[in-house]
């Protein structure tokens, strides 16, 4: 994947934050491999490292759909925008755009009470461990989305002065493209010397 540069402090916030955040399978790689250690050599399973896990991991998803925004590399369906002209494209990113932002405020407007409710009386998780996943992951699904929501319409704002806008084909290395095609031209080539000795030996 070709990755998008910030140009703007949102975009430079979701850059930075997403290259902490890349670190964070990681430090869960290393807790469970702890527990299993703990656990099936030492005879001393912890209580803290699957609550611990689940609370980093929807961190982790929440950050990962901000930075996919960020960088345009969320599922879409570009055989029909790839094939229309720019105001067209345009035209398509505004709608999406304006979904997203409807989406968010009420998502926003439905969820606020019950987020402000769980982070008010400090909701935990109710286990020996008992972290505070409702109240840290509830108002942090409201942040996150709202964020998204503006990088959505700051990627609108960027990408609207842009002459040419494909996304289909960025991800494709034209040079294996080029091998290929060369190997599957020498394969016919091939095939079809090999299909004219067949024919004259029949013959």
């Amino acid at each position: 994947m070709v990755e998008h540069e910030g140009t703007g402090p949102l975009d430079l916030l979701t850059w930075s934050f997403s290259r902490i955040a890349m670190w964070a399978p990681f430090f869960i790689v290393m807790i469970i491999l702890y527990e299993v250690i703990m656990r099936y050599f030492f005879a001393a399973a912890t209580l803290w490292v699957n609550e611990m896990s689940l609370w980093v991991a929807g961190g982790i998803y929440l950050s990962a759909g901000l930075y996919a925004m960020q960088q345009r590399s969320h599922i879409r369906i570009v055989l029909l925008y790839d094939a229309v002209p720019r105001w067209v494209q345009r035209i398509f990113d505004t709608i999406s755009t304006l979904c997203i932002v409807i989406f968010t405020f009420f998502l926003c407007f439905g969820g606020y009470g019950e987020a402000f409710d769980k982070f008010y009386r400090w909701e935990t998780f109710g286990t020996a461990f008992d972290p505070p996943i409702p109240a840290t992951m509830k108002p942090m699904v409201l942040i996150i989305v709202s964020l998204v929501a503006l990088q959505a319409v700051v990627n609108l704002i960027s990408d609207w002065s842009k002459d040419e806008v494909h996304y289909g084909g960025e991800d494709l290395d034209e040079e294996e493209i080029a091998r290929i095609k060369a190997q599957v031209g020498t394969n016919s080539v091939n095939a079809t010397d090999a299909t004219s000795q067949n024919t004259s030996v029949k013959d």
